[in-house]
């Protein structure tokens, strides 16, 4: 067992997205400030409903996928061909934009809490034009279970923990993602494996812990460093965190926005066809 210590941390950051939806950006904050495969994660979380209300009208995507991760509140994904479906609290939308997407998603409540999290992952070139898919996870489809001091929800990949397998709903995604929601209780400790050919970071969102020594404060993401174990300590009022990995995929990235492809001439190409109507034909 080798145990990973932290690499790199990334705060987040106040900003804004959509149409003017307040959340704290982590990954993705500038183009440098990445963990591959990982582009961008956010967290949104308010109880004021002016903070969220607006959401985020039609735009397009290509290149790579979107995680949606329901904590609390409601919100209908809609896209340009006629899909359409409701994130509730607990709920997961996996989407591959792949050759293109042009969505939306809404608020289906005027008054409570929103708190989520969205993060995107990228695609190998290999898989970047590929026809958009979506894999729609109902809450009581995410995989939950207890252990000894804490509980687990697990949304994608393979875990073990006291000697039991426990597979995520989330299947298929070329790069072999994990992505689990860990709640500690009040000064536990945990080994959580992590195979050694991923790479990955934690987000605290709840409480505090400790990786190798190091403490770990809400709103940021720390990158793991090489290891194939994460030891998390929880503080003396628990802690709740994301723990997410993938296999890096180590080619080149040019963003535009919504479009994250190798080149830029593909860039180009990404903005003729939204430009001509055809960015998802």
């Amino acid at each position: 067992m080798q145990l990973r210590s932290i690499k790199k941390v990334i705060n987040a950051i106040d900003s804004q997205d959509g149409a003017g939806v307040k959340l704290k950006r982590s990954l993705g904050q500038r183009q440098n400030m990445r963990i591959d495969p990982f582009l961008m994660l956010d967290m949104f979380s308010s109880d004021n409903p002016d903070d969220y209300i607006a959401g985020f009208p039609p735009h397009p995507h290509r290149g790579f996928e979107t995680v949606t991760y329901m904590l609390e509140g409601k919100m209908l994904h809609r896209d340009h061909m006629g899909n359409e479906g409701l994130l509730c609290s607990g709920g997961v939308q996996w989407m591959t934009a792949g050759r293109g997407v042009i969505h939306e998603e809404r608020p289906q409540q005027d008054q409570g809490l929103m708190r989520g999290f969205q993060l995107w992952v990228n695609l190998p070139a290999a898989e970047k034009m590929k026809p958009a898919a979506y894999q729609n996870i109902d809450p009581e489809e995410v995989t939950r279970f207890s252990f000894e001091g804490g509980t687990a929800n697990l949304v994608a990949g393979a875990l073990t923990l006291d000697g039991k397998d426990y597979q995520g709903p989330v299947a298929g995604i070329v790069t072999a993602p994990l992505f689990v929601d860990l709640t500690l209780t009040a000064n536990a400790t945990l080994d959580v494996p992590v195979s050694a050919e991923l790479s990955g970071f934690i987000y605290v969102f709840e409480g505090r812990a400790k990786v190798a020594d190091q403490a770990l404060r809400m709103h940021a993401a720390y990158e793991l460093d090489a290891g194939d174990t994460v030891r998390i300590e929880a503080g003396d009022q628990g802690v709740r965190l994301l723990l997410i990995a993938a296999k890096p995929i180590n080619e080149p990235i040019v963003q535009y926005g919504p479009f994250v492809m190798n080149t830029t001439a593909e860039i180009e190409q990404a903005l003729q066809d939204y430009r001509d109507g055809v960015l998802a034909q």
